[in-house]
Formats: C-alpha cells, structure tokens, sequence
C-alpha cells in the first residue's frame, strides 16, 4: 500500500531548486553518460586503426559493422529513456482514472450479495444464450435461503435483484449472502460465472498497480472491472 508523507520546503525557491535541479541533474547525467560512451569508442577505434597490422588491415565492412553497433546501444538507450517517460505518463493517467472511480458502482467477477435494506443485486455472464437459468441464494453459514428461475437468456451480463425474502416470504435480516447460478441450454450446461456489484470507496496503490476497496467486498484490481454502472 502506498503512504503519502508530507514534504516541508523552506520556501518555494528552495522547493523550485530541488525540483529543477534534480531533472537537470538527471538529464545532464544520461547526456553525458551517452557521450562518454562515443567518445570511448571512438578512441577505441582509432587506437585499433593506428595500430593495426599493415597485412591485415580492417575493411570498411568491420568498421562500419562497429559504427552500427554503437549507433544500435545509442538508439538502445534513447528508446528506455521514451519507455520510461511513457511508462511515467500512463501511471499518472491511470492515477487519475482510477481517482474518478471512487462512489461509482463496478461489476466484477464474484458471487458475494450483500442486503441492505432489504435490496441486493447481482449479475450473471453468460457465454452462451442458456434456456434455463436457475439462481441459488445463500446465507452465511451456506444454508439454501432461496432459489429462483430466471427464464431465457442472452449469451452477455444481466442482472437481478433480491427482495431479501427467502422461500417462503420471510423477510431476511440484512447481512451477506452469496449466490450460485446453473444455465442450461437444450439440455446442455451453458457456461455462468456470478459478478458481484461493489461501490467504490476508495483507491489504493500498491506495486502492482492500483486496487479499488469495495468496502466489504475487499479489494480488486483496476484491472478486474468488467463493467462500469
């Protein structure tokens, strides 16, 4: 999980300069790093030039075989340098996106159901279009509270509500529950998975990337939404 500490600066000239100065300092290092490459090189080259055996001396294809090589490890460094500065950007845009999810409702692979106020809802996704599909509603301890049909359905998401009652029209107390699905189609199993549907309560960063907290539901990743409500 990432920790934000606050920074104290004397004041803001002493905050530009440590700013300013540690991004020359970056750039003049890589800058200067790659010139003192070429410049070894080149020494080499022409140590090996002055030097080399008069019956045998290097053809234009070795030198220019050389030449490609330190143009390739240039070009090797230059193109990290953009990765990196793409790699930069595209955390700070996913930050941003990931900070506009908060409040927002998010369906994602699971089968928790939580009641509140006597009203739950979930969702279902479906691989192919089913015939039948049957919904099983649990409560915490795994005990059948109540089982629906769902009738015919679309391959895709769909989504159902629960009025917390179970099979015989008592009112639940509201809590967590889980749910199961079974499709059918000609009398073949058609592929259900159960989606849960959380609220965004906030975000937290960690090395992976960023996990939304779905308060009760724990944390997943930015990665795992499937939909967006």
């Amino acid at each position: 999980m990432a920790t934000v500490n606050n920074a104290t600066a004397t004041n803001s000239a002493d905050l530009y300069a440590k700013v300013g100065g540690s991004a020359a300092s970056a750039g003049a290092t890589e800058g200067s790093t790659t010139q003192e490459m070429e410049n070894r090189f080149l020494t080499l080259l022409m140590a090996q030039i002055k030097n080399q055996d008069p019956l045998n001396p290097l053809d234009n294809a070795q030198v220019t075989t050389q030449l490609a090589q330190l143009n390739t490890v240039n070009g090797i460094e230059r193109l990290n340098g953009t990765l990196s500065q793409l790699l930069s950007g595209y955390n700070e845009a996913q930050a941003m996106q990931a900070a506009g999810m908060i409040g927002k409702n998010v369906t994602v692979a699971g089968n928790n159901l939580p009641l509140v106020s006597s009203q739950a809802v979930g969702g279902i996704q479906l691989a192919s279009p089913a015939d039948h599909v049957m919904l099983t509603i649990k409560d915490s301890s795994g005990k059948v509270v109540q089982t629906e049909e769902l009738g015919a359905r679309e391959a895709g998401t769909f989504y159902f509500g629960w009025d917390g009652k179970d099979a015989d029209g008592k009112v639940l107390a509201d809590g967590s529950y889980t749910f199961g699905v079974e499709a059918t189609a000609n009398g073949k199993k058609v592929e259900a998975a159960a989606m849960q549907i959380g609220t965004v309560s906030a975000v937290v960063r960690n090395t992976n990337g960023f996990l939304l907290d779905l308060g009760a539901m724990g944390n997943v990743a930015f990665k795992d939404v499937q939909q967006i409500l």
